[in-house]
């Protein structure tokens, strides 16, 4: 269970700054998950839980980059072509038996593992195809060519005993491949962190039932849900709870020994209809990060008390813009740390910012944007629509957020901001 400590989130006072909840979470958090060992065909998206130990050198023998010709570089003339005689011809997976004599050329193709030599390592260059001239049993090399070209060396990509993979890695395509090249069939990893997720309110309702005055349809559990899976988590939905105090706390009571997070939208202000603050008091203890950014201020952590540990309860915002924002920027991190990640913080670029604002001190904003390309080819953010907490739309039309920090209060159009592409956080 989990391995926060004890006190690690307790926060009175002034808002607490964004940057300050992130340094927590890199700093406190441990993993929650188990380990277990699975098919390298099945890990993709999976975050190692033990580091990735080549166990063999990549490539495991030096070979032609390319279909051409191996020569010595020492047996060609410097400033002249360069005639010598065709002596032998290697395909890749079909290495020659003898060394290779100096004085010859060896018709190779990619792939093809080069030849060591009488006395020494064998040849060490290779022309490309095109760039020779193949009359009857010689070949004419041009001059000009580099020691070493078209040559790929045993272990250049990787040799025995390097660290391919890291722990903490969030596995891609490219990952699998390397961990492929280096010997693995299977992969540790954390086991997916297990998140139940709840909507709050009796306004909300199922998409596809019908709606009465006062009602809507819940877009939060849809796109939080998405979002989970994206970030490798085993969901279950578990509905929406009602505005009732003990039903809430009831039905978060019951999911605590079943999860290893729990996760919900709405119900955590102050209001009347507000219960699932009242709930995590009652079963456990509150956490509050009343953090400093637009939108999405209304969030709260909990930990709440199982009989496998404490279990982290956190409970965002209810409007729809507002809970996106809140995830991209607190809930992913914190839930990848819980399910072994170690991640970088996302990767923001320079634009050009498309229109003027006027924020708060000490409040990082997040403004969603579209990028177009000005007219000098410097990428230009504009606002994607209202930019109100309740808005969706403006979140599903933008490319990403444009991050515009504390001690900004004024922003001209015209001046670099940083921003943060939604595909960056996928």
């Amino acid at each position: 269970m989990t391995q926060l400590s004890e006190d690690c989130f307790a926060q009175g006072g002034e808002l607490m700054l964004l940057d300050e909840a992130l340094t927590l979470i890199e700093d406190r958090v441990q993993p929650i998950s188990g380990f277990e060992t699975v098919p390298l065909l099945s890990a993709n998206g999976r975050i190692l839980s033990q580091d990735v130990v080549a166990a063999n050198h990549v490539p495991p023998y030096s070979n032609s980059a390319v279909d051409g010709y191996a020569v010595y570089f020492d047996d060609l003339a410097p400033d002249q072509e360069t005639v010598l005689p065709l002596t032998g011809r290697i395909a890749a997976g079909a290495p020659m038996d003898l060394p290779m004599r100096r004085g010859g050329a060896l018709r190779v193709f990619t792939g093809a593992m080069l030849p060591v030599g009488l006395y020494d390592t064998g040849p060490d260059t290779v022309f490309m195809q095109e760039d020779c001239r193949l009359e009857g049993s010689n070949v004419i090399f041009p001059c000009g060519i580099k020691q070493g070209a078209n040559r790929r060396e045993r272990g250049e990509d990787a040799a025995v005993g390097d660290t391919v993979l890291s722990l903490g890695r969030r596995l891609r395509a490219a990952d699998l491949g390397l961990a492929a090249a280096v010997g693995y069939s299977e992969l540790d990893v954390f086991k997916s962190l297990h998140v139940g997720l709840f909507s709050t309110g009796d306004e909300i309702r199922e998409p596809g039932d019908d709606l009465a005055p006062g009602q809507i349809f819940d877009s939060n559990r849809v796109a939080l849900r998405s979002m989970l899976i994206s970030l490798g988590c085993r969901v279950n939905d578990l509905g929406i709870l009602k505005d009732d105090r003990d039903q809430t706390i009831q039905q978060i009571e019951a999911e605590l020994q079943h999860h290893d997070v729990l996760i919900s939208s709405g119900g955590v202000s102050v209001g009347e209809e507000d219960h699932v603050r009242t709930a995590l008091e009652m079963l456990g203890r509150i956490d509050v990060w009343r953090l400093a950014i637009k939108p999405g201020r209304p969030l709260v952590l909990g930990m709440l008390n199982a009989e496998r540990g404490l279990v982290p309860y956190l409970g965002l915002p209810g409007n729809p813009a507002a809970v996106i924002v809140t995830f991209l920027t607190f809930a992913r991190p914190l839930v990848l740390r819980l399910a072994g990640a170690k991640e970088p913080r996302p990767h923001t670029f320079p634009v050009r910012a498309g229109f003027p604002h006027r924020k708060k001190k000490r409040r990082r904003e997040f403004v969603r944007c579209v990028l177009d390309k000005g007219p000098d080819g410097f990428l230009v953010a504009n606002k994607a629509g209202n930019q109100g907490a309740g808005i969706l739309s403006a979140v599903s039309l933008a490319d990403g957020l444009v991050e515009l920090p504390e001690d900004m209060q004024y922003l001209k159009s015209g001046e670099l901001v940083d921003f943060v592409p939604f595909k960056g956080l996928e």
